[in-house]
């Protein structure tokens, strides 16, 4: 039996991809596809480690077009035939590929499956490798087969028996594997090595147990199925624990994920496209842990569906910034705990909250210029963030700084305040003066405005208010004969013992010792 060829496809669209992909049993006619791509860029990643024989793909594509990634395949892997897929529009690209070396191309609005398989016949003729022969359609559909159309969401008819053969044993359970896309992450590792590590970790502690590698969909990720007997449950978890942190330890941003335990086969597409993705997506949650399992999860904290974003408001408005910012840190707090929350509507929350607090302050005078230059770049980190905790972080920098615009403005107006306080004091030390009458001028509570004359000034309101009439009364006792209890009157007090009390107090002299020092 001639060996299968081995095709990858590479298209931005995913429903060309798809399409591709379910036109035929491809196994049928001598094909197997191995992996899909949305750009060059990916596509070389899987290049690497599935090394196809024939590249589809398109022309017109983000991050890395066709162009550039057929010139590179060419130089750097000449064997790899390539086909392009084009629209009418770009012939000048297509005879650029062919100065490259491609094997053919197919039209996309003519895309059909006879057409289709004919290029991929011709093209796979080519390749000495393989021996590719007209009647390579000997092959039987396999059990790679059959798992790919399951885990795409399409039903097929199979013989049980080939499940029997492939999969001998009662359980089944899925591994997703997640690495950061991100440069400088950490050591990243192909499907295969951890595939490699996998198998040698799980063969050492399992003896009842099959593993299969999954087709890969993207190069930062990884999927295994296992087969294994019960019995082995509690060993097959231990081993996969411990790839899982040695694997983390090498690449902080790694995430394992293992789906429940199964025996029906066909519920490999439930787990697949539903169980993993959710538990994958855990991860920005929980960062830290290096294989996420279901059973094993923390109960999620309940949280209120909606910040109340119109009591934030209002605080923020009434100048109440402790307490609004107290809940929503209390609240942010919450919902970090909160993993039935997605990624995306966490850092939505957090988005929006930037932006409220910016404008709201904006609106109140505060000086927001560089917070509000910086916002977008606050969108784009916290969108950004791999995991809450990143998140949370930029969200308290830029509170930290939207704290210091308030803290600034009100420093700044306190001192204004502060200086007409004591000008008034000064003007009208003579009057029945005290915090209640204070208060009531300068629309400030009497308790307020204590804590506030001791916060913002040397002396409190009493100790200040006696001095200025101490230094008032020195200058009338130096500069004339008016009677001290005439000058007690002058200065504010009615009651002359208690000035006298008051003024030996400050100045360390009764008023009629003060007079004849002076005097003399």
């Amino acid at each position: 039996m001639n060996e299968l060829c081995n095709i990858l496809i590479v298209d931005d669209e995913i429903l060309v991809r798809q399409g591709i992909r379910h036109h035929l049993s491809w196994e049928q006619y001598g094909f197997r596809i191995v992996g899909e791509a949305s750009n060059g860029k990916e596509a070389l990643e899987l290049i690497e480690s599935l090394r196809p024989h024939i590249v589809i793909t398109d022309i017109v594509m983000p991050v890395m077009d066709g162009e550039e990634l057929t010139r590179i395949v060419k130089q750097n892997y000449p064997d790899i035939e390539v086909i392009v897929l084009s629209s009418y529009g770009e012939f000048n690209y297509v005879r650029s590929t062919f100065q490259q070396g491609v094997a053919d191309y197919i039209l996309k609005p003519k895309l059909d499956t006879d057409e289709l398989l004919q290029v991929l016949q011709r093209t796979a003729r080519k390749i000495p490798s393989i021996q590719y022969q007209a009647d390579a359609g000997d092959h039987p559909i396999t059990m790679d087969h059959v798992i790919d159309k399951l885990i795409s969401g399409y039903s097929i008819d199979y013989d049980a028996e080939l499940l029997k053969q492939t999969f001998p044993f009662a359980r089944f359970a899925l591994i997703g594997i997640e690495q950061s896309a991100q440069q400088g992450a950490g050591r990243f590792y192909s499907a295969s090595d951890l595939f490699s590590r996998l198998t040698d970790r799980v063969a050492s502690a399992c003896e009842q147990i099959q593993l299969r590698q999954l087709p890969a969909t993207d190069a930062h990720a990884a999927v295994f199925l296992a087969n294994l007997d019960p019995r082995e449950v509690e060993s097959w978890m231990a081993a996969v624990r411990e790839v899982a942190q040695e694997t983390k330890q090498a690449d902080p941003q790694i995430g394992w994920v293992a789906s429940r335990l199964f025996d029906d086969f066909n519920r490999i597409s439930e787990v697949y496209q539903e169980e993993l993705p959710k538990l994958l997506s855990y991860r920005f949650y929980f960062p830290e842990t290096a294989l996420l399992m279901e059973d094993k999860l923390p109960r999620p904290v309940q949280v209120n569906s909606s910040f109340n974003l119109k009591q934030f408001t209002e605080e923020m408005k009434h100048e109440h910034f402790d307490t609004a910012f107290a809940d929503l840190r209390s609240y942010v707090a919450a919902m970090s705990r909160n993993y039935n929350s997605t990624a995306f509507e966490f850092k939505s929350l957090l988005g929006n909250i930037v932006f409220n607090i910016t404008i709201l302050l904006g609106n109140q005078g505060y000086d927001m210029k560089e917070l509000d230059a910086a916002k977008y770049a606050y969108f784009k980190a916290i969108h950004d963030a791999l995991h809450v905790h990143e998140a949370v972080r930029l969200l308290e920098t830029f509170l930290e700084e939207a704290d210091r615009q308030i803290i600034a403005k009100t420093q700044q107006g306190s001192s204004t305040n502060m200086k007409k306080l004591l000008e008034y004091i000064k003007e009208h030390h003579a009057e029945p003066l005290n915090l209640k009458t204070l208060g009531q001028y300068f629309h400030f509570n009497p308790s307020y405005l204590s804590s506030y004359f001791t916060a913002h000034h040397t002396e409190g309101f009493s100790e200040y208010l006696n001095k200025i009439r101490v230094e008032k009364a020195a200058e009338l006792l130096r500069s004339g004969t008016t009677s001290i209890s005439d000058i007690s009157s002058m200065v504010g007090y009615s009651d002359p013992s208690y000035f006298t009390k008051v003024f030996k107090k400050v100045t360390g002299y009764s008023p009629s010792q003060y007079r004849r020092e002076h005097l003399h």
